[in-house]
């Protein structure tokens, strides 16, 4: 069904105005619009991205309307990020492209990349991380794995859509540097590795225009710099303009709103305030998508449900993330009696809410795979502990619980956020879990020393009984067969391997942009800058709770060696980077190897060290095994806004090999030498010492005063000692406007940049 760009065109030259400027809205909800007498057929776009939710009667949707089909829940992006694992993010990708194929879908909406700036932004379940590597990397893997098998995808929410409040007005203030660096970088990886069939425009503004309609993320940045061939398709509802939209580099307008939309295209072609070939532009992409999304699809398809589910067991287990282990609590003896207390594992909490909530084709019950699992050799008693949808804790429930864990050997507590909690469409007001999960928690650490928490989660909680519990594992939202991953890992059949992909704070008030979130309407200032996550941590000093990256294992590692294959290279140079993990302990187990590169001396305010490469590496004990990265100048540079490009400061650069962020294991430096000449421009109020420090410009200033026959010292009040000296500029001593004037112009003769 896929046609050629010539095909395309031809079909365009035969279609009316009005034709095209119906083609540029949806047909309902989930529809693109069919033209029927030129061949165009319509094709269906699906929520995602961790499981299919494709409603029952697309063409009879109502808001609200619950009836979706059942599919595969998969863990959250948020719990698939913590596994670090691009191979399992593709596999993931091909997995939802076999269901989309058997219902018909040609497009499924996501993933969702958007960085994790506060932990309160209600939707940070559907999004990989507070790193824009780590989420580009893990993104870019999943919409290869979709797309191979024919199935597009729509990368989201572009772009700086980092929280929900006031989602569809807030105008999101961000500076470029921090854009780039920390906003965009993902969207820029997934696009130039992967090249999704689309990416949706977010509902926010930024910097004053919606990002529906603006033009230097739509087109500039999108298409002309970073090469994006696919089609821009709106969020839903989030167009005010259509045609400021169309002129900026939107395409699809989902859904149709009135027809009056499609009119207000086609008045503006006939009124010369749009250009007919930008409308051409914008229906050539929208029919290279239909013509694609049905070559795939097969209405005899179908997939192996349980295989699915068992394939979504597999992946949460690889997600997992054991947060503390002492005294080697975990895993669980096979024997004795364990109390397993929390509604969690009667109901577990296993997904999101809003537009990506799956109807699962089934859900295990936590507490019946603990029993599974080791059969009737350990005596389990079950207590619910608290009300889900309450605070306030339930005294009968609790003493029920505390009871039962005084008289078993082991308690095993299932707690986190109710869905209520975190959701699309608002964001949490707190970092707080429930009263009635935190007291239940309290209450069973006081009678029971060896109690171990299962968390359920889509973002970071404050734990205040951290130091009361020895075991600790953080599930976060593990999908519909997260229970069976579960029960493998508490009682050691599975290795934990997941390690943090956001870091988690003590308190809220320590996260960089408490003092500017939700921001206040209609405006949120983005004041932290490059520092979000572990880069201002680290910079701060501030030691988190659980740092990014961080995760334990039931085995141990040791990094050996850590070898680069060059000590001095150029910024065009490539450094290959080898690092060596041997496992030390008595069991199998999977090691996260981070490299992280930092720039000790830069002029320029840079974070202490930031991700530039990941490997999972599966180790039988007593194994060594390497990993390989290469470093280009991307890993060394940041975002130079003077010359709007990628800079890197010549210098002394370092590598380090950790096993978290706050880990570093293995260290080594190479020096970077710019190929890029960057020479400043100065103007009449530049302080003089900073012109006479330039090796450059000095010898042009001085050559200059000497020729008009001025002294430093005496005619600019420069003594060596001078309080005043940091401040003085040419134009505060002898000379006149005419001057001052052509020492400028002899300055920048040499060339600014």
């Amino acid at each position: 069904m896929a046609k050629t760009t010539e095909e395309i065109r031809t079909v365009i030259s035969q279609m009316t105005l009005e034709e095209k400027a119906g083609l540029c809205s949806g047909k309902g909800f989930w529809y693109t619009k069919a033209v029927e007498r030129l061949g165009i057929p319509h094709i269906m776009m699906s929520d995602g991205p961790h499981g299919l939710r494709r409603q029952a009667n697309p063409e009879k949707y109502l808001p609200g309307e619950p009836s979706t089909v059942q599919a595969i829940c998969f863990p959250t992006s948020a719990t698939l990020a913590c596994s670090w694992d691009k191979d399992l993010a593709y596999y993931v990708g091909q997995t939802l492209a076999e269901e989309c194929i058997a219902e018909q879908v040609s497009v499924i909406l996501g993933p969702g990349i958007n960085i994790k700036r506060s932990p309160l932004c209600g939707r940070n379940f559907e999004y990989f991380s507070e790193d824009p590597y780590l989420a580009g990397q893990m993104a870019k893997n999943q919409i290869n794995g979709i797309q191979e098998k024919g199935i597009g995808t729509s990368l989201k929410h572009f772009a700086v859509n980092n929280q929900e409040n006031n989602r569809f007005a807030i105008d999101t203030i961000v500076d470029e540097r921090t854009l780039r660096e920390i906003y965009l970088a993902g969207f820029e990886t997934a696009v130039k590795g992967a090249q999704p069939w689309t990416v949706m425009a977010a509902y926010n503004k930024f910097n004053g225009d919606q990002c529906s309609e603006n033009q230097k993320l739509l087109t500039d940045i999108l298409r002309d710099e970073w090469g994006f061939e696919g089609m821009v398709v709106s969020d839903w509802g989030a167009v005010n303009d259509r045609v400021k939209g169309l002129k900026a580099g939107l395409d699809l307008e989902m859904p149709q709103k009135t027809d009056d939309r499609d009119m207000q295209i086609v008045h503006a072609v006939q009124e010369g305030r749009l250009e007919e070939a930008v409308l051409d532009r914008a229906v050539e992409r929208i029919l290279r998508v239909i013509f694609r999304g049905l070559d795939r699809l097969d209405k005899n398809a179908a997939y192996d449900k349980d295989a699915h589910h068992d394939i979504a067991r597999k992946v949460a287990q690889e997600c997992m993330v054991l947060l503390k282990n002492e005294g080697h609590i975990l895993p669980l003896k096979k024997s004795g009696r364990i109390a397993v207390i929390g509604d969690f594992a009667q109901n577990p909490r296993y997904q999101g809410g809003g537009s990506s909530h799956i109807n699962p084709t089934r859900v295990d019950n936590i507490f019946d795979e603990l029993r599974k699992q080791v059969g009737t050799a350990v005596d389990f008693t079950y207590a619910q502990g608290y009300r889900t949808d309450a605070d306030a804790p339930d005294e009968a429930l609790l003493q029920e619980a505390v009871a039962n864990a005084r008289n078993a050997d082991v308690a095993v507590i299932f707690a986190g956020l109710p869905e209520s909690f975190e959701s699309e469409g608002y964001d949490r007001q707190h970092m707080r879990m429930p009263n009635c999960h935190n007291q239940l928690i309290e209450a069973v650490a006081a009678v029971q020393k060896n109690t171990v928490v299962v968390l359920s989660n889509g973002s970071p909680v404050e734990m205040p009984w951290i130091d009361q519990v020895p075991g600790l594992l953080e599930a976060y939202l593990g999908g519909q067969a997260l229970g069976g991953a579960i029960a493998a890992i508490l009682f050691g059949d599975v290795n934990p391997s997941g390690k943090l992909a956001e870091t988690f704070p003590e308190k809220l008030c320590h996260n960089p942009s408490y003092l500017n979130f939700p921001g206040f309407a209609p405006r949120v200032e983005y004041k932290e800058g490059v520092f979000v996550g572990y880069r201002y941590y680290d910079k701060v000093d501030r030691k988190p709770l659980f740092p990014f990256g961080y995760g334990l294992s039931y085995t141990s590692f040791a990094y050996t060696k850590l070898e680069i294959d060059k000590k001095e290279m150029q910024d065009t140079d490539t450094l290959t980077v080898r690092i060596t993990v041997k496992n030390t302990g008595d069991c199998a187990g999977k090691e996260i190897v981070q490299l992280y590169v930092g720039d000790p001396h830069s002029h320029v305010i840079r974070p202490e060290k930031e991700l530039k490469g990941f490997e999972k590496l599966e180790l039988a004990p007593g194994e060594e095994k390497t990993a390989e990265f290469k470093l280009d100048k991307r890993s060394f540079a940041y975002y130079n806004t003077e010359i709007h490009d990628w800079y890197v400061e010549s210098g002394v650069f370092e590598i380090m090999a950790g096993a978290s962020s706050r880990d570093i294991r293995l260290k080594d430096t190479v020096t970077v030498h710019s190929t890029t000449v960057i020479r400043p421009v100065y103007s009449r109020n530049t302080p003089i010492y900073t012109i006479l420090e330039d090796p450059e410009a000095r010898p042009i200033a001085e050559a200059f005063l000497q020729e008009k026959g001025l002294d430093v010292k005496k005619d600019f009040n420069m003594e060596k000692d001078s309080p005043m000296r940091m401040g003085v500029s040419f134009a505060s001593g002898k000379l006149t406007d005419a001057l001052i004037n052509e020492l400028l112009e002899r300055l920048e003769a040499r060339g600014s940049f």
